[in-house]
């Protein structure tokens, strides 16, 4: 464990798959309304896109759904057995974030194609996570970590 990450500073792995069972939910009813009311599509993937964007800057702790599991779940459970960082979690909102606003912007400009598709791609990693405990976004962000290092460290601050 990194000096930077503390056990205090930690999320109880229940919550994340809570939110991403929460969010597959929204993504079906914005893919079952993309075929046949594509405006409340819309609206759903207008407010599931500031849900992602909220998870993304303010992190686990703060996130919509995460604040609902911190509310009514987490007291009904015993102890977390199992932590994680926040910031692999805070890099899957981000990629869920770029979806659902590909989505959102497909869907504004009348193409319910592109809507759903980029809805399926973060369905997908939603379902992942809330069923199997396989975080994409998370596994993504190691690589991604390294890739920024390795480009930041090839150019140099100028004087």
């Amino acid at each position: 464990m990194s000096t930077t990450t503390t056990l205090a500073n930690r999320v109880d792995i229940r919550g994340p798959r809570f939110v991403a069972g929460v969010t597959t939910g929204v993504l079906v009813l914005i893919l079952l309304f993309a075929a046949f009311a594509p405006f409340v599509a819309t609206v759903l993937i207008a407010v599931q896109t500031l849900v992602f964007a909220l998870g993304a800057w303010l992190g686990p702790r703060r996130h919509p759904y995460g604040l609902a599991y911190a509310r009514f779940i987490a007291p009904r459970l015993g102890p977390a057995t199992e932590t994680e960082p926040p910031a692999p979690l805070r890099f899957a909102q981000l990629l869920g974030f770029v979806f659902a606003a590909v989505s959102l912007l497909g869907l504004l400009l009348g193409s319910t194609t592109v809507g759903a598709l980029f809805a399926g791609f973060a369905l997908f990693a939603a379902f992942l996570n809330a069923a199997f405990g396989v975080c994409l976004g998370c596994k993504l962000y190691p690589l991604v970590t390294r890739l920024r290092l390795n480009t930041l460290s090839e150019f140099p601050a100028s004087n």
